[in-house]
């Protein structure tokens, strides 16, 4: 069983500039989380963007959903920015049908060494393996269902809407 990880960017992937004092994009870590990780599943990495969340347009969310129907695997992790991740979800949910989709994240950037990205992608390879088809939030070593999760802006988690 094959596992497509599309990257859209995100905190897990931002760098930071000393000089200008500022978080960018420069390329994506999954590859190198993966190898540090000992990821032996078979995986598949594209990145699609390399975006902040709040900067995602509805053209982008409309291509990830294409992707993720184009796509040859059934099984499907997002690499994805916290503060819009539910709105991406919700655009899949009620979009790709058979096929298991886990999007998932980190609140602090994987170069930063303290970054909860590599525990939370590792979380998604299980979670992808064995969930049934639909679409998931996996963050912090839970799972939600795209249509009952929000993120608590106050505790910085994200948590179930009912």
């Amino acid at each position: 069983m094959a596992i497509t990880i599309f990257v859209t960017g995100g905190t897990f992937d931002k760098e930071y500039n000393e000089i200008e004092g500022r978080l960018f994009f420069k390329d994506s870590h999954v590859a190198e989380m993966l190898k540090l990780g000992r990821c032996k599943v078979d995986v598949k990495v594209r990145t699609l963007m390399l975006v902040d969340s709040l900067e995602m347009t509805t053209n982008d969310r409309q291509s990830i959903v294409d992707q993720c129907r184009k796509a040859g695997d059934d099984r499907i992790i997002i690499t994805h920015g916290t503060d819009t991740m539910e709105q991406t979800a919700q655009a899949l949910g009620s979009s790709v049908i058979g096929k298991t989709i886990v999007i998932t994240g980190a609140m602090i950037p994987y170069k930063f060494g303290s970054s909860d990205g590599l525990f939370n992608l590792g979380s998604a390879l299980a979670f992808v393996q064995t969930l049934p088809r639909g679409v998931f939030i996996a963050m912090n070593g839970r799972c939600f269902s795209w249509d009952n999760v929000r993120k608590n802006r106050k505790t910085g988690q994200f948590e179930e809407i009912r």
